[in-house]
Order: structure tokens, then sequence, then C-alpha cells
């Protein structure tokens, strides 16, 4: 795959679709039902010097969610793809989400998200940490 990116692209990585490791996740974080999940990789993966940790697609089936949990030694961001959604920030109040929305809870905060919509919604999960 590297020899097709520029090369100015040297130290650039792509993972594809096919390459993303499938999981389903059975209540993320305290939630209800099941996450379905493609990363491109999971935090075991990550070197000790790289601030991304963790990269995922998550997608939450409607009344599906990921459930209100505290990060406390990393940082985790959402971007909203499609659907429809509630987030709940780290003083507990809920926000709704549609596509293009990007929520972010930093270290030593909470948040948690559910589908409050009839389509699936669908996410992209960062999560990044400091040295």
């Amino acid at each position: 795959m590297a020899a097709l990116l520029p090369a100015s692209w040297a130290n650039a990585q792509v993972i594809t679709k096919e390459q993303q490791q499938k999981i389903e996740k059975k209540g993320l974080g305290g939630g209800k039902g099941n996450v379905d999940a493609a990363f491109a990789f999971t935090r075991d993966k990550a070197k000790p010097d790289q601030a991304i940790k963790e990269l995922s697609w998550l997608t939450l089936k409607p009344g599906d969610s990921i459930g209100y949990h505290q990060h406390k030694d990393n940082e985790d961001a959402y971007v909203i793809v499609s659907g429809t959604g509630t987030f709940k920030d780290t003083d507990g109040k809920d926000y709704p989400v549609k596509a293009g929305d990007i929520t972010i809870v930093r270290k030593g905060e909470s948040h948690g998200l559910s589908n409050t919509g009839k389509e699936p919604l669908v996410i992209i999960d960062v999560i990044a940490a400091q040295q």
C-alpha cells in the first residue's frame, strides 16, 4: 500500500476498511445494547510516544448507548458521521447531536452517548493521551 502514496507521505499510515478489526462491544462503558466497532488500532497497539491511542468507527443501533463513563488518563472525541443522538457531558447535561457535530471530553471528565434516532448513529471515535 505504501507504494501508492506520494513520497512526501513516507511516514503516513493508511488503514483500509478491510484491515480494520471488527468487534461487537456489549454494554460499552456500561451502556445499553451492542456497539459495532471497526478499529484502525486499539490502545494496546499504540506506542508510548504516540498521542492517538485508539481510533475507530462505532455504530450504535436505535435505542443503544455508550454508558456514562470517566476518562481518567486520556481524552476522547466523537465525530458524528450520520444519525442523531444525545451526548451527556461531564456536568451531566444532555445535548442533541447530529451528523457533522464533534464532541470532546478531556482527561478526568465523563461523557456518554445515546442513539435517540430511528437510524444507526455512526461516529468516529478518537482517543488520545498526553505523555
